[in-house]
């Protein structure tokens, strides 16, 4: 969201209690203690990562899409020293998206929904489990399985995921309850980037 002033949005203020990634171990989401969790563009991920820690108290300007309880942030600050970082679109970052691509591999979780997690314009788009596992889905799968994606639900998953220091993502390929059968979430073959790896804050 390069386009607003983030001077000129509200701000929450938090300590940073995790990082979400997504199926290319991009960092795009954190989240607060309490619960709030914060869409980040993964085009900041390099710059995220080599500014705050967990643990770190932070303030987030941002918007918060209706009917989710997320805010997308534009701008990040580490109140501690007082550094930010701001979204100036993905152009802007393309040399600073350094990370190391990582290969995914087939996984199968288990787990208790925590959070919903949300594209930037707030569109559902999979679960993060108690454990911290971040699940991605597509827009109209997340619809059709939202029984299962909802706080509180014991769900397992199996898809193509990736693990790395800052947590773990699966681009699911088949979902269903804990002790129940799995079902494909589509006929379509999956790639990570089906799975809302690639969301931009518009």
């Amino acid at each position: 969201m390069h386009w607003i002033d983030p001077e000129h949005l509200p701000s929450t203020d938090g300590e940073m209690e995790r990082f979400v990634v997504n199926p290319r171990g991009e960092i795009d989401g954190l989240v607060l203690h309490g619960g709030t969790l914060v869409h980040v563009p993964p085009h900041l991920s390099a710059k995220i990562r080599a500014t705050f820690d967990c643990g770190d108290a932070v303030r987030v300007r941002g918007v918060r899409p209706r009917g989710t309880d997320m805010v997308a942030a534009v701008s990040l600050t580490a109140t501690a020293d007082g550094r930010t970082i701001d979204d100036h679109g993905p152009d802007a970052e393309k040399d600073d998206r350094a990370d190391d691509p990582v290969n995914p591999a087939r996984m199968t979780v288990s787990g208790t929904v925590r959070l919903l997690l949300h594209g930037p314009k707030g569109e559902l788009r999979g679960a993060l489990l108690d454990d911290g596992t971040a699940l991605r889905i597509g827009r109209k799968e997340a619809v059709a399985f939202a029984d299962l994606l909802r706080p509180g639900a014991v769900l397992a998953a199996s898809g193509d995921g990736v693990e790395t220091a800052d947590g773990r993502s699966v681009a699911v390929r088949e979902i269903g309850p804990a002790n129940g059968t799995l079902s494909p979430v589509n006929s379509r073959k999956h790639t990570p980037r089906d799975d809302g790896a690639s969301d931009r804050a518009a």
